[in-house]
């Protein structure tokens, strides 16, 4: 059952007493109540695109490799054809990679899985890029295709049950109440989530920011396609041993990082 875009959907679940110790939920009332508003809103790119200039190694790279690795959206396309390689067996995204760490990292230890990862901030796929020409998975055929616009065409264009990972790690928290409406966790895109990962597939995401978490969790646990992993606090207080750290985790800008990890039924 989906909810609507701006509104948690009800649940009859009981709480558990294990989790009874997750940062405080927030209100609800800020999110988007009218539909049509809702559409012509995420059409939207917010946050940055543009960061320093970019050295001359970079704007090479952006160049020449980038066009090499840049996913060509195809609406219901397997999204195993996005790669080259025939020994493509599954295939994640990452929403917002930053630098580019995790999903390299993620890369490397997974050959066999083609990871789609998300980015409009240039310096971020700069970064990647650079990190790329000294990685096992820059010397062989890359598993890695990059989106640099917004990640929600992505989902868009993913036929039905064909991720088997999704990634959402410290996404902007915009933090201001009447800025709610720009987060990325919002119940539409669960809408979304739900349909294009598999049955067992894993919805990882992290935040810094105790607001964001606590907005996230309370509406991933409302909805019924989505099954909360976690028993007990250590396991979303500790980072899992294949959830490498990234350079912007280890600043805690905000606060201490909440790990969730979420199975669709």
């Amino acid at each position: 059952m989906a909810g609507s875009p701006g509104r948690r959907p009800t649940s009859s679940r009981p709480s558990s007493p294990a989790r009874s110790d997750v940062p405080p939920r927030s209100d609800v009332k800020n999110e988007p109540q009218d539909a049509p508003a809702e559409a012509r809103r995420r059409r939207l790119l917010y946050g940055r695109r543009k960061g320093p200039k970019l050295s001359a190694h970079q704007t090479q790279l952006l160049e020449t490799l980038l066009p090499k690795l840049r996913l060509a959206l195809q609406p219901g396309a397997d999204p195993r054809n996005y790669f080259s390689s025939g020994t493509i067996s599954d295939v994640w995204l990452e929403v917002g990679f930053g630098a580019g760490e995790h999903l390299l990292w993620q890369a490397e230890h997974h050959p066999t899985v083609g990871i789609i990862g998300a980015e409009p901030y240039i310096s971020g796929i700069a970064k990647l890029l650079s990190k790329l020409l000294l990685s096992p998975a820059g010397r062989r055929e890359s598993n890695i295709r990059i989106y640099d616009n917004d990640a929600r065409e992505i989902l868009e264009a993913l036929p039905d049950a064909c991720l088997g990972r999704a990634f959402i790690l410290f996404p902007d928290p915009w933090p201001k109440s009447r800025h709610h409406k720009r987060r990325f966790i919002q119940m539409n895109t669960l809408d979304v989530l739900a349909r294009v990962m598999k049955p067992g597939a894993e919805l990882r995401f992290a935040s810094d920011d105790a607001d964001y978490a606590a907005w996230t969790l309370e509406r991933i646990t409302a909805y019924p396609a989505f099954e909360w992993t976690a028993t007990r606090t250590q396991d979303w207080k500790a980072r899992p041993p294949d959830w490498p750290q990234t350079r912007y985790e280890t600043k805690a800008l905000h606060g201490p990082p909440a790990y969730f990890s979420f199975l669709r039924r």
